[in-house]
């Protein structure tokens, strides 16, 4: 057993976050289904935001709500480290996200978590708050290689805690930072109290909208008998979408 950091924030924090959650965003946790007791690899969409997303937050209190114990490592994007808050992020039980470093968390016994969508999902637009947007299949591959199921997570609502007018990826692309940074989102959005932004705000604190949230825990998937990776990211992907599409049916932004 190695020792692997663990997303358990220290209880004062983890109580104020959810006593947030739960007054400002009026947070509901669905649990679909039981959490398999054995390692599993949650999957999760991004709301809004770069070192700072709610649904970040949401994950913790639907752990909790859904009864897990077991150890879980976040895989976080290297930008927190570029931008110093590696330490805060690795006390919330975050590392930098590397196939070596889940390789270790599951051979540790515990969960992983990942947002495969990254800053593409993180950085979408007003317009497309409720698409679920993936970048990559590497974490339905790792899910293949460890024989572990994927227990997706989504939350709707974080996406309506501001204005994001554009995704701002052709900038990203015109300035090299998915090379130079791994970033491949500047998005451009009005938020309090920066007004309007380009690209920063994701990365700084800022005063969400009193958005509601509601998180859905839904069953664990397994992959086929000769399933490719594609195929079965497409499938949890397409899972979570229709979830979300649940949630967000009858939905008014910021109400709920």
């Amino acid at each position: 057993m190695t020792d692997e950091p663990e997303i358990a924030p220290p209880g004062w924090l983890s109580t104020t976050i959810q006593t947030y959650l739960r007054v400002y965003h009026r947070h509901e946790v669905r649990v679909d289904a039981p959490v398999p007791d054995r390692p599993v690899l949650f999957v999760c969409n991004h709301g809004f935001g770069g070192v700072i997303d709610l649904n970040v937050g949401a994950f913790v209190a639907a752990r909790q709500a859904a009864g897990v114990t077991r150890p879980t490592t976040a895989m976080v994007h290297q930008i927190a480290w570029t931008l110093g808050a590696g330490p805060l992020v690795e006390r919330l039980g975050g590392t930098p996200g590397s196939r070596e470093a889940a390789n270790n968390a599951f051979e540790a016994g515990h969960n992983v978590l990942v947002f495969p969508g990254g800053d593409v999902d993180a950085g979408k637009s007003w317009r497309d708050r409720n698409t679920i947007k993936f970048h990559g299949t590497g974490f339905a591959r790792l899910a293949q290689e460890h024989r572990v199921p994927i227990v997706p997570v989504v939350t709707a609502g974080a996406g309506e805690s501001l204005l994001v007018l554009s995704d701002g990826q052709a900038a990203a692309k015109a300035l090299r930072l998915p090379k130079l940074l791994r970033v491949k989102s500047l998005p451009l959005s009005v938020s309090v109290p920066w007004g309007l932004n380009f690209g920063v705000v994701g990365l700084l604190p800022y005063l969400p909208l009193p958005s509601k949230l509601v998180t859905a825990v839904l069953p664990g998937m397994l992959s086929g008998d000769g399933e490719s990776a594609e195929d079965f990211a497409e499938r949890v992907r397409g899972a979570m979408q229709n979830r979300l599409d649940t949630l967000t049916a009858r939905r008014t932004p910021l109400i709920g």
